[in-house]
């Protein structure tokens, strides 16, 4: 008997907003499937206001009505069955991040939860890591978002630390991270990455699923860190406006590339890892399974 199911989940980051729909294929005798079907995103850039002005401001938050308006209407119309939304780094900040979760669910009926770090950084660990990871290996994941990067160290397949730090990209665009907040996550990486011999990065992201897209490897292949630095090095000579005419970068992207870079080179540098594997997953992956467990588990109960 075979069952096909569609749920979404709703990333609501500093830097974009999300609607990941994926079909959740359920067949007796056999392991559940999760293939996504669409994914929406939208360059709102909440972090810009949030990180500057500590609010989300009147433009942006009619935005967001009208986004979360147009993602109601795609749920409606794929027959999705479940979805969540989550609010990272930006809304959980913000002054009136409350109010605009309330605004939201009162004009479109979708509800938001406004997730701490550390719920991020369970959510994102609990993605389906086996099939992309070697069980025999460890891993830094770092994931990278517009107000804060959650890292996960990954022994043989089993989760060992994992702590988000307010290093994101927007935030690095606007110079406010603190000497302080980078000294913090060197000491937690060098801590956390102690004893062990080798050590892989997995990164996710929308910059490094770009950078990986770009680098025309071949998918389960590693992107070294000399290629990585060299491009980073190639990004930089660049103008924000070469990158958009001469590299074929969306505006939105364009600026946030060469922060985000900087974060996954950072960590490789600091854990010693001469590679950086990009499965391709991330936060709206995570909200997807979690919905389905969820569901599994209170229907057992």
């Amino acid at each position: 008997m075979l069952s096909i199911k569609k749920y979404a989940a709703i990333d609501i980051g500093s830097n974009a907003v999300r609607l990941l729909i994926s079909n959740i294929i359920e067949q007796k005798g056999k392991p559940v499937q999760f293939k996504k079907n669409s994914l929406v995103r939208v360059p709102i850039r909440l972090g810009a206001d949030v990180f500057i002005k500590n609010k989300i401001s009147k433009e942006n938050t009619q935005r967001m009505l009208d986004t979360m308006l147009a993602f109601k209407m795609l749920m409606k119309t794929h027959k999705v069955v479940k979805y969540k939304a989550c609010a990272t780094s930006a809304m959980r900040e913000s002054e009136n991040g409350k109010k605009i979760v309330d605004l939201i669910y009162e004009h479109s009926g979708i509800s938001i939860d406004i997730i701490n770090g550390e719920e991020e950084a369970a959510i994102i660990a609990a993605t389906d890591l086996n099939k992309f990871i070697d069980q025999t290996k460890t891993y830094l994941y770092v994931d990278v978002g517009g107000g804060s990067t959650e890292f996960t160290i990954i022994d043989q397949g089993e989760q060992k630390a994992s702590r988000s730090f307010k290093i994101g990209t927007v935030r690095l665009l606007n110079d406010m991270v603190q000497n302080e907040t980078w000294q913090e996550l060197q000491i937690w990486i060098s801590q956390n990455t102690i004893g062990y011999e080798k050590i892989d990065v997995i990164g996710s992201g929308g910059n490094i699923n770009k950078i990986f897209k770009i680098s025309g490897k071949a998918i389960g292949k590693p992107l070294s860190f000399f290629y990585m630095t060299s491009y980073y090095n190639t990004l930089q000579r660049y103008s924000y406006e070469e990158r958009i005419t001469e590299l074929n970068l969306n505006q939105d992207r364009a600026d946030v590339i060469i922060p985000a870079m900087r974060i996954y080179l950072t960590a490789m540098k600091w854990s010693g890892a001469k590679n950086i594997y990009v499965p391709k997953i991330g936060l709206s992956d995570g909200i997807i399974k979690s919905i389905y467990y969820d569901t599994v588990s209170s229907n057992t109960q």
